[in-house]
């Protein structure tokens, strides 16, 4: 299962990587699939233990990741693509990854503020989101792909567990 899982998700993250750093965003065509995908290999290689780990896993991303992107730090791609991480590793493993993620996004954010010369700004977007401002989700301002970095975290939590 391990091997399945590592492949289909390293494929999966190449695929939405390449399209959001292109496009900044991560299509239902890709994420949708995944996450069914994921939760029908876990059903049909692990019966209810399973289908209740990659449920653990789903519920689990919602969570985490759901928080920054209902406050407006990230999109429903990122969410979805998640999830279906979620649905093939499990919760445990997803809470791993989501750690990484956190870290890696966070140098990858700060590393392109400073490259585009716009650090205040972030730093200013960011403080508004924390504080619950949700006009700054409708502030233009410069966005990042965070999909690397969910990938990175991900591709990260198989080499770790």
């Amino acid at each position: 299962m391990h091997a399945i899982a590592f492949w289909s998700n390293l494929g999966v993250l190449a695929i939405a990587s390449c399209i959001d750093i292109w496009v900044r965003r991560v299509p239902n065509w890709l994420t949708l699939p995944f996450l069914l995908s994921g939760l029908a290999v876990q059903i049909a290689m692990g019966g209810w233990a399973g289908a209740g780990s990659s449920l653990g896993g789903i519920a689990l991303a919602a969570l985490l990741f759901g928080i920054p992107c209902f406050l407006g730090g990230m999109g429903m791609g990122d969410l979805k693509l998640a999830a279906g991480i979620g649905a093939w590793v499990g919760p445990w493993q997803l809470f791993l990854a989501f750690i990484v993620t956190s870290i890696v996004g966070g140098i990858l954010a700060l590393g392109y503020a400073l490259l585009s010369r716009n650090l205040g700004e972030s730093l200013s977007r960011t403080s508004s989101l924390l504080s619950g401002d949700r006009t700054a989700k409708h502030q233009a301002g410069p966005s990042i792909p965070y999909v690397p970095a969910i990938a990175i975290g991900a591709v990260f939590s198989f080499f770790a567990h």
